[in-house]
């Protein structure tokens, strides 16, 4: 690959131009890649995360041969390999020629059709200071080592990418601690407003049923009360989905006081540790409250269960009624919104809500989240 130092210069200027409008890290990783490729003699490229765990996962990837792209990307997807070994261990700090791939000889021993001559790659870590992210490999066609130029053109496009996959980070961090201001200042005046507003219907309805003298008028006093105290709890839910409460003091003990603060009979049961991160904190504790929510409205039950079962790569969760039930037909569409609200929010961490119910039978939501 040679290339002189004007074209590269170029190159690299229309890559950082690309990442510099790209607000969606996938889009931004795929859109470089593509054009690194189209600017080099490099022919398929693909992008690895990796967790602080060592869990890898592919993000993007271009141009990959059939062998590669076989089955989703199963080579790719699942084994191990020297390259994410290597920085797992905090061994690779800079662009590399692979000798041997497990991935590629795994998919080229399978036989598949089309493995594109691919035997070889180089790799690069991700990062940005010292913060890591993963690896961008690339190879090309009957290559088994790529020169000092075409690796230090691939350690710089990583630098690139690295920066600004950090940059994206911190503008997400921002805008949520920005929507996490809002939600608290909409719960205050919630609170200091139209909730202090129904407790104080509450209390007037109740002076009305001890001073009222006709039985009519005790009835309709008492109607006032119950339709007062039910959107009073429906308020408190709403402000408490709006800035949680509890949840400081760990996941289960914000579950607990939002299923008391329902007036539900909640019985826990938890296998493992919970040491969570804190991002899957509160989306559990999001889903879970629908659910308890669905539970209060539609149950007929005031009890319910919860089983916390944590592995070293999953949590799962599983909440559980004996209510009335109900039935879905897997034609339609979803009978509630907040049913798929649940499923967007575990699909948000790459994981999955289902349930199980029958009409008289009960309901289980099961939810199972990576972390």
């Amino acid at each position: 690959m040679q290339q002189n130092d004007h074209s590269n210069i170029s190159l690299l200027k229309e890559i950082a131009e690309l990442l510099n409008e790209e607000t969606e890290i996938q889009a931004m990783l795929q859109g470089a890649l593509r054009k690194f490729l189209a600017g080099t003699n490099f022919e398929t490229g693909w992008v690895f995360f990796i967790n602080k765990k060592g869990r890898h996962e592919l993000i993007a990837h271009e141009n990959l041969p059939q062998a590669l792209k076989h089955n989703n990307c199963h080579f790719l997807e699942k084994g191990g390999c020297w390259c994410v070994s290597r920085y797992r261990n905090n061994e690779l700090k800079k662009a590399s020629n692979i000798i041997e791939c497990q991935r590629i000889e795994s998919a080229n021993a399978a036989e598949l059709e089309g493995d594109g001559g691919i035997t070889h790659h180089a790799t690069v870590p991700l990062q940005s200071g010292q913060e890591r992210f993963g690896l961008l490999n690339v190879a090309t066609p009957n290559t088994v080592s790529f020169s000092d130029d075409e690796l230090a053109l691939l350690e710089s496009v990583a630098f690139q990418m690295g920066s600004a996959i950090k940059r994206i980070l911190l503008t997400k961090q921002e805008q949520q601690m920005a929507l996490v201001e809002e939600r608290n200042r909409l719960a205050r005046d919630l609170h200091d407003s139209v909730n202090q507003l129904l407790f104080s219907v509450t209390l007037t309805s109740r002076a009305g049923i001890e001073m009222a003298e006709q039985p009519e008028m005790k009835e309709t006093f008492k109607e006032i009360q119950n339709l007062t105290q039910e959107a009073l709890t429906e308020m408190r839910a709403l402000i408490w989905q709006l800035r949680p409460k509890g949840l400081e003091s760990g996941l289960m003990e914000a579950i607990k006081g939002y299923a008391e603060m329902l007036g539900l009979n909640l019985s826990v049961n938890v296998s493992g540790v919970l040491q969570l991160p804190s991002r899957v904190e509160e989306t559990l504790f999001r889903i879970t409250q629908e659910a308890l929510n669905n539970v209060r409205k539609h149950s007929g039950v005031k009890d319910a269960e919860i089983f916390v079962i944590i592995t070293q790569t999953d949590v799962l969760l599983v909440i559980k009624d004996e209510g009335r039930g109900f039935q879905v037909d897997s034609l339609v569409k979803l009978p509630s919104i907040g049913l798929q609200s649940m499923r967007d929010r575990a699909k948000a961490l790459g994981g999955k809500v289902d349930w199980v119910s029958n009409f008289g039978r009960g309901t289980e939501i099961l939810i199972r989240l990576p972390y």
